[in-house]
């Protein structure tokens, strides 16, 4: 999981430090020889000055001994790699992070926080110093994915209706079916609405996993209006004192006009509490750009991302909530109903540096 963009970030650390050992192998002694000079300097002259001059002198002298020694400490302190060499660095870096299928936007952010940070990384231990560095960028393009879902529901009025977008093939309907497992088990009542009435066999799959966790479906005809399936499983849901709606509405690519007018009509009738995108993380920046046209269209809340755990790049998960600003909810990790699991930034940073 994530190999080749942890792969990217541990090249970068190994290169900065070898820059590092390199200025220092070739620009030992500076600093030294310049503090035995002054030091010894002043002091042959003091035997031809009178006492008060050399106290004069000594004090001087304890100034610019103290001064060399800050400049020194923090010549010391910082890194010396040249400014071209810096730039093929971070060149090699946004290379890498472009290849594992990181947004733009995201490549730019990391690339401006590691460059402001690196002239304050310290010589020694380099490549663990610029190793937090990059978790710190990493934090902050990840802190946009921080909002608690269960808190959400609690706090929300009942039913709470959470209506499911996406293009076909993402997983869309087995992530319906693994969060109501998953809130069935914290004691939820849920419903499930088969507004996806123009696939074949969608209505089927739906109920076939309704009736494995053991919930409600409600379903028509294929072929007739999904928002009228999702008038009915709400109504359903306020009839019945349930606690949450999910609804599963038909797959389809972002480019289509017709199916996303659609769409637009279901969450007309249904006015849901959330709308959920779901991608596919193994899309890379394809999943990103869908859902950022799902979000123009309709208006997304937040985001599932499935096969996860068979993505070796990490590019999606990392950019997709910091490209629309909109919170990376659940992962997809297997095809088990408890396979999807909470997503936090500190979940993917351990797998990225850990």
């Amino acid at each position: 999981m994530f190999k080749f963009l942890k792969k990217k970030f541990k090249n970068f650390e190994e290169a900065i430090e070898e820059e590092v050992k390199k200025a220092v192998e070739t620009g030992n002694g500076g600093a030294e020889a310049a503090a035995d000079e002054i030091a010894t300097a002043p002091e042959s002259k003091s035997k031809k000055i009178s006492e008060k001059a050399k106290k004069k002198v000594e004090e001087e002298l304890r100034k610019s001994l103290e001064l060399e020694k800050e400049i020194g400490e923090k010549k010391k302190a910082s890194l010396t790699i040249s400014e071209k060499k810096l730039e093929e660095l971070m060149w090699d870096l946004e290379m890498g992070l472009l290849e594992a299928d990181v947004a733009l936007p995201v490549v730019e952010d990391i690339k401006n926080s590691v460059k402001s940070q690196l002239p304050y990384i310290s010589r020694k231990n380099a490549g663990k110093a610029v190793e937090e560095t990059l978790r710190k960028a990493i934090e902050k393009i990840l802190s946009t994915s921080e909002k608690n879902f269960d808190e959400f529901l609690k706090e929300s009025k009942k039913p709470v209706v959470l209506m499911f977008v996406g293009v076909n093939g993402t997983g869309k309907t087995t992530s319906i079916a693994k969060l109501a497992y998953r809130l069935k088990k914290q004691g939820f009542s849920c419903i499930l609405g088969a507004c996806d009435t123009f696939r074949p066999g969608a209505i089927e799959q739906l109920e076939l996993h309704a009736n494995k966790i053991g919930v409600k479906l409600i379903k028509h005809d294929a072929g007739t209006d999904p928002a009228a399936v999702a008038y009915d499983a709400i109504e359903h849901a306020k009839a019945k004192y349930k606690d949450v709606v999910l609804l599963d509405t038909a797959g389809r690519m972002q480019t289509n006009v017709n199916l996303m007018d659609e769409m637009k009509k279901i969450k007309k009738v249904a006015n849901p509490d959330m709308i959920i995108f779901v991608g596919d993380a193994l899309t890379g920046n394809d999943a990103v750009e869908q859902a950022r046209k799902f979000d123009e269209v309709v208006g997304i809340d937040g985001i599932i991302l499935n096969k996860v755990d068979a993505d070796a790049k990490g590019g999606a998960a990392l950019s997709i909530a910091y490209t629309i600003g909109k919170p990376l909810l659940f992962i997809g990790t297997g095809q088990g109903y408890d396979d999807q699991i909470v997503f936090t930034p500190d979940w993917m940073i351990k797998r990225l540096f850990d």
